[in-house]
């Protein structure tokens, strides 16, 4: 069993990965900037933040895997990407590095267009979008000793569309994945799935990945 830490471990990504982690029996640390009220039994809590890099490389003494999900969001846009950088050049190296990004960077066919340069792309998500986007290029840029993998979730994938746990998913490389009706969904929970199986079973060593059904 790993050693997992979850940055953003409070919100909607977050929590599904990190009760998706300690169903499997693994050893889970949830990192926010408060622990709440209610908690994900297994789970350990503790305070931290991307804003404070060295107290939170100190919180995460002894992890195996270090799963980013905080989107550039509300107080955070601008300041997640310069910060998850620096986390991954002060993690050790023997430290996996795992980020859930947005759908913005998908391509919609093989060597095509991102999803974020179409018209149809709500003008008010393309700062957390591009700066998501940073950071797969930060990562794609790093030294070769750093190992880490990249998801972009579904087009349909957020708190206000939640879904149930399937267990299933199909992943779609650098492409949104669509179902028969062009349609781009995954809950939160298949999300949770999805990370867990490249945790335990790794694929995409330093490669980025889409998920959805």
């Amino acid at each position: 069993m790993a050693r997992i830490a979850v940055i953003g471990g409070t919100g909607y990504a977050g929590s599904n990965i990190v009760a998706e982690a300690v169903r499997r029996g693994h050893t889970v640390v949830s990192v926010a900037r408060s622990v709440p009220a209610e908690r994900i039994e297994g789970a350990t809590y503790v305070e931290g933040t991307l804003l404070d890099v060295p107290s939170l490389v100190a919180e995460l003494e002894g992890v195996d895997v270090v799963v980013s999900t905080v989107p550039a969001r509300g107080d955070m846009v601008g300041q997640v990407r310069n910060n998850v950088a620096e986390l991954v050049a002060e993690l050790p190296e023997n430290v996996r590095v795992g980020v859930i990004g947005g759908a913005g960077g998908s391509l919609i066919a093989p060597d095509g267009e991102r999803l974020i340069d179409q018209p149809s792309f709500t003008e008010e998500y393309k700062p957390e979008a591009l700066e998501a986007i940073g950071i797969l290029e930060d990562l794609q840029q790093g030294p070769a000793t750093r190992d880490w993998f990249y998801v972009h979730p579904a087009g349909g994938f957020g708190v206000w569309n939640p879904g149930e746990r399937t267990g299933s998913y199909r992943k779609g490389g650098d492409v949104l994945v669509t179902d028969a009706e062009g349609e781009s969904f995954i809950s939160g929970a298949d999300l949770g799935v999805a990370v867990l199986d490249e945790i335990e079973n790794p694929a995409h060593s330093r490669e980025r990945f889409t998920v959805g059904y």
